[in-house]
């Protein structure tokens, strides 16, 4: 008997490469695209709204889309309301904003790059409020009907040049520290490229590995930063300085060199 296939969540119209979940709002967040390339794909941003709709079964509704016109988000990072996103060689930083609108107030204007929709899913009032809602639906007065609707509005705030490959730019990882006070990149040209945030003062620029950045993070207290390459190598840093360097081999001496490459890191508290 084969396994149970589980039903799909939510199943994106292009080619998905980044999903994150905003832990402020709980809003699941993914990207990705079609490129450049003409294929009538295209690339965009989605706001998913995740609810719990029986004892084992998640729905998700997808309350904005933002277009990213030719360029797809190949990965993302997110904090207090922005958005990190690597779309080619650059970093797009987008910030978004969750609200709820009643029936009757004015709608949000379209201005510049800014970009707002509206949710499918609208709440009216409570149980509790029944009768009387019956009252004003049979006298023809549904002033007293709550409508509201979710809206999330996305603006882009800046770019910053993440990747300076001569032939192909293209940033492979983002993060924001713990603190949210420095945005951290790496791509196929090898650097890591540390910048101050909110203020994009570049703090750092140091080769980290030949070839690709896999991936990388920051210490909780920000005093190291791990990296990944595909250089088979795993490069621990204090600033742009090294400050260790770990290989397969040296850990398991009877594990050849090249065995296996390092894809992901993360920092955890023991």
């Amino acid at each position: 008997m084969g396994k149970k296939r589980v039903p799909d969540v939510y199943r994106a119209p292009f080619p998905l490469y980044s999903i994150k979940v905003d832990p402020k709002t709980g809003l699941v967040i993914t990207a990705g695209g079609g490129g450049a390339s003409k294929t009538g794909i295209r690339n965009a941003v989605h706001f998913l709204d995740l609810q719990l709709v029986g004892e084992h079964q998640y729905s998700a509704s997808l309350l904005h889309c933002h277009d990213t016109d030719t360029r797809a988000t190949m990965n993302m990072a997110v904090g207090d309301g922005v958005i990190a996103a690597g779309q080619d060689g650059t970093c797009s930083l987008m910030r978004f904003q969750l609200c709820t609108q009643t029936d009757g107030s004015k709608a949000a204007a379209k201005e510049g790059g800014n970009s707002v929709l509206q949710g499918s899913a609208r709440r009216r009032a409570g149980k509790g409020d029944k009768g009387g809602q019956d009252g004003a639906a049979a006298s023809g007065d549904l002033s007293n009907i709550k409508n509201e609707t979710t809206r999330i509005s996305v603006t882009g705030l800046a770019e910053v040049q993440s990747d300076l490959n001569p032939q192909d730019p293209l940033q492979k990882v983002v993060r924001f520290s713990p603190d949210l006070s420095l945005l951290l990149t790496g791509g196929t040209d090898g650097h890591i490229r540390v910048w101050e945030f909110p203020s994009l003062k570049k703090k750092f620029d140091f080769k980290a590995h030949e070839g690709e950045i896999e991936d990388l993070d920051m210490s909780p207290g920000k005093k190291h930063l791990v990296t990944v390459g595909r250089d088979f190598a795993c490069s621990v840093w204090s600033g742009n300085q090294l400050a260790m360097s770990l290989k397969w081999h040296e850990t398991l001496p009877q594990m050849a060199e090249k065995t296996y490459r390092y894809m992901a890191c993360r920092f955890r508290l023991m």
